[in-house]
């Protein structure tokens, strides 16, 4: 049983990597400002630094996720109760990835979690999962929309804004005069100007500010502060199934960290569709509103041990920031929200039952 559940926890987080990694990062691509391979590396690698600090810096959500508040303790840390949960989790992400579909991995969890606790000795803590698992999921999406609302108007400005402005400091070129066989040189002299200036006169720039480029540096660093988010908070989630084993937390979160980094790689594409180009047309100024709120909910909530599903967060975001929101795509993702609880509780059951 335990190489069976080491495998199934490191095919949950394969599909979470798949099914999440392109989250944070979603609004660099759907914008322009990166294309789709520099966009995932960039998530990969934060969502990884993220995932190996998630030990010590949401250890909170490393106790919560072992089911043993929500099921009874003796169920809930033995080592046939966490492989189901992960296989059933991990069946109803990787679905969800094939079909292009952003869907909680938190959901999916906490439905294997009520599917076998039920089915293995018919009793939930009712009062535990609604205020402590489904209530932050619920509002999640509602808290993103608003802020990242808000935002996008003053940011748009700020972007057009840094459009047209791009200044520098460049030599002028050196004048060159003869006087008989020799040759007289006239220093560089410094000027400030715009940048096409400089570069229409053929002037070396010594410094150069570019606001645009610096818009875009700062959506660099919230994107990349989702991903962190985002590692800290979905790790130790996936990571407390192996507290099954008595497995090292540090040797635990490494082994999901590794794993979502491979499922991602090898399937985010069509989750990323969906969220870079499906729900919403983004401009610079919409994608940073976006990513700039999923980082702050997302990482505050990692600390404080509130388990929000990144998923619902970012679609949150998106669907506020972006330009006409599409209704028919927006309506498929909430349908498969809702059908990933029972979906989650479904499968594991079945491989509790397929694991007696």
């Amino acid at each position: 049983m335990t190489g069976l559940l080491i495998l199934a926890v490191a095919f949950l987080a394969g599909a979470n990597g798949a099914n999440d990694n392109f989250k944070g990062v979603a609004g660099l691509y759907g914008s322009g400002v990166a294309g789709y391979r520099s966009a995932l590396a960039w998530g990969c690698i934060t969502t990884l630094a993220g995932s190996l600090l998630s030990a010590a810096l949401a250890a909170k959500l490393l106790s919560a996720f072992t089911g043993a508040g929500l099921v009874a303790p003796a169920l809930a840390l033995t080592p046939r109760f966490a492989a189901a949960v992960a296989l059933g989790g991990a069946f109803s992400v990787a679905l969800a990835a094939w079909r292009g579909l952003p869907i909680s991995t938190t959901h999916a969890l906490i439905g294997a979690m009520c599917g076998v606790g039920l089915f293995a000795d018919g009793g939930l803590r009712w009062a535990t999962l609604s205020g402590s698992f489904l209530l932050p999921l619920l509002v999640s999406p509602l808290l993103a929309w608003v802020p990242a609302r808000l935002l996008r108007a003053p940011l748009l400005r700020l972007a057009a804004w840094a459009g047209s402005r791009s200044v520098c400091a460049c030599a002028e070129p050196a004048l060159v005069a003869t006087q008989g066989q020799a040759m007289l040189l006239a220093p560089a002299t410094l000027r400030l100007d715009r940048s096409a200036a400089c570069e229409a006169d053929g002037a070396p720039a010594l410094v150069r500010l570019d606001a645009r480029r610096m818009i875009d540096w700062l959506h660099w660093g919230a994107a990349g502060a989702v991903g962190f988010a985002r590692g800290l908070n979905d790790t130790p989630k996936i990571a407390a199934l192996l507290m099954a084993l008595a497995m090292p937390p540090q040797l635990a979160v490494s082994l999901v960290g590794v794993s979502m980094l491979l499922g991602a790689l090898l399937g985010a594409r069509r989750v990323a569709h969906t969220l870079a180009r499906r729900i919403s047309r983004l401009q610079v100024g919409d994608a940073l509103a976006a990513s700039l709120t999923t980082a702050a909910l997302v990482g505050s909530a990692s600390f404080d041990g509130l388990p929000v599903s990144t998923t619902h967060v970012a679609v949150g975001a998106l669907a506020g920031a972006g330009q006409s929101p599409d209704r028919g795509v927006l309506g498929g993702i909430v349908a498969a929200w809702l059908v990933t609880l029972p979906l989650g509780a479904a499968f594991g059951t079945a491989a509790y039952r397929l694991l007696s």
